[in-house]
């Protein structure tokens, strides 16, 4: 129980980190709800749907083949560090000129013609976020949690105060004092646009802030090592891709195979990427745990009592995990004002969207089969089904059922890659997960739900009093499964 104590206090400075910063970060979504409309929104999810795809393709995999190799075979750590490093730099460097170069001709392919700086601005900050990957990597790895949340917090903090510089102060300035001359510098055309401009200072900032982990090595490429990181990250770069797929694509779908209208079309996008905010807590504490877990995993592999730990963390990750998804769902009727008005008849998505990242993280527990045997070329492999799985039910169910069908086909997708992935981590590297504990879990989890669901149906009461007594419940049986595992 140290050892899971110890996972659990890392996850607790990244996930503070995260959830702190990513709260500032979320009150921007009521910002942004409430002073755009839901088609310029979708303008917003569209290009951050994009940038999911080319944070892989940018990135290629060099963050875990970093963790993978730099205590292997006694490398050297800023051998492996520096290596990684050169050359996510130089295919950044790459792909920013390209774009520069073509970006007359991408705007209008997108149907961005009026305003090819939107491409512009992504194009930089997909830029220095894949390079700061790195030095954020060699933090994660040196277990210097504190220094990764401070920047990762300001970087949000950046982000929050210019988005409501942009959007709340300048446009009254402008109006009421149309003199100044920082009035002058006011364009309105610009719109949603300036969402874009706070995230890309947010990024240079950053990228100044990790210039110690940037310049303070020795400097070298091992031919001979970038040779192995290689082999064993570019599987990664498709499980990653894929990854994205299962994360991303329905956003770019939704789009083309709503049956409607562009400008509706639109609009059922940035609903629907509106409400997937409010499953944003999940993903703060998956994305916390991933970050702690990683390196966690890969230190922790050569001990004698590993695979029971790693059994354990799983069990208390979904314990965890269903805490937030009553939590959201019960207490939904508070959640919801965090969206315009107009935006919440998309919340009979939420639920869905929270148990589909409940089995990503699940899967993220799962997948260190293939890390710890070098086996990500099978690891590829279940990505590649849960990939196919979700282009398949989003082409047939988009049309049908509109942004519910992508909902439900994110679930299904994960559900069906975590079988996967468990049924291959049996042969490959089998652990002695608690399947039965963990399935109680989450079928309580959907049950209290479903009943308060019932309960609101037949009762003419505040929603907050069944909610309380449903979390009590759950809080009790966790409390009871899980007390003589402390006492022995």
């Amino acid at each position: 129980m140290s050892i899971i104590k110890k996972l659990a206090s890392q996850t607790a400075v990244y996930g503070l980190s995260s959830i702190f910063g990513r709260f500032l970060n979320y009150l921007l979504v009521p910002l942004v709800t409430y002073h755009f409309s839901a088609m310029e929104y979708g303008v917003v999810s569209e290009f951050y749907a994009y940038a999911g795809f080319f944070s892989v393709f940018l990135l290629l995999g060099f963050e875990t083949g970093y963790f993978r190799f730099r205590d292997k075979h006694n490398t050297s750590k800023d051998t492996a560090y520096s290596t990684a490093l050169i050359f996510v730099v130089l295919v950044n460097l790459g792909f920013f000129f390209g774009i520069l170069a073509i970006n007359s001709r991408l705007s209008p392919a997108l149907h961005y013609a009026e305003h090819p700086e939107y491409v512009l601005y992504f194009t930089i900050i997909l830029t220095l976020d894949a390079i700061a990957s790195i030095p954020f990597a060699r933090l994660r790895a040196e277990n210097k949690a504190l220094r990764f949340a401070g920047i990762k917090i300001f970087e949000i903090l950046i982000t929050v105060i210019l988005s409501l510089f942009f959007i709340l102060y300048w446009p009254k300035l402008a109006s009421v004092y149309p003199q100044l001359w920082l009035s002058k510098l006011y364009h309105p055309e610009i719109g949603i646009g300036y969402v874009f401009l706070a995230n890309l200072t947010a990024s240079i900032c950053k990228f100044m802030l990790l210039s110690p982990q940037l310049l303070s090595i020795r400097w070298g490429f091992d031919r001979v090592l970038f040779a192995k990181m290689w082999r064993y990250s570019l599987p990664m770069v498709f499980i990653g891709f894929t990854g994205i797929i299962n994360e991303m694509l329905d956003r770019v779908l939704l789009k083309h195979l709503l049956p409607y209208d562009t400008h509706t079309n639109m609009q059922m996008l940035g609903i629907y990427s509106a409400c997937y905010k409010l499953s944003i807590l999940m993903t703060l504490f998956i994305q916390a745990f991933r970050y702690a877990a990683e390196p966690f995993f890969f230190a922790y592999a050569d001990k004698t009592d590993a695979k029971p730990v790693y059994a354990k963390v799983l069990k208390f990750f979904v314990i965890f995990c269903m805490f937030i998804f009553l939590l959201v769902t019960l207490y939904i009727d508070f959640f919801k004002y965090f969206l315009g008005k107009d935006f919440r008849v998309g919340l009979n998505v939420v639920p869905i969207l929270l148990l589909a990242n409940l089995f990503l993280g699940i899967y993220v527990n799962l997948a260190l089969w293939y890390k710890l045997t070098d086996k990500t070329g099978l690891g590829a492999v279940v990505s590649l089904a849960g990939a196919i799985l979700t282009v398949l039910l989003n082409i047939a169910w988009i049309p049908k059922y509109g942004y519910v069908g992508s909902a439900w086909a994110t679930l299904l997708c994960y559900a069906g890659m975590t079988v996967l992935s468990y049924l291959l981590g049996r042969r490959y590297y089998p652990v002695n997960y608690d399947v039965v504990r963990v399935l109680i879990y989450i079928g309580l989890g959907v049950d209290l739900y479903l009943g308060q669901q019932l309960i609101l149906q037949k009762l003419n009461i505040a929603p907050w009093l069944p909610a309380s007594g449903l979390m009590a419940v759950y809080a009790l049986t966790v409390f009871l499964f899980e007390k003589p595992a402390r006492t022995k």
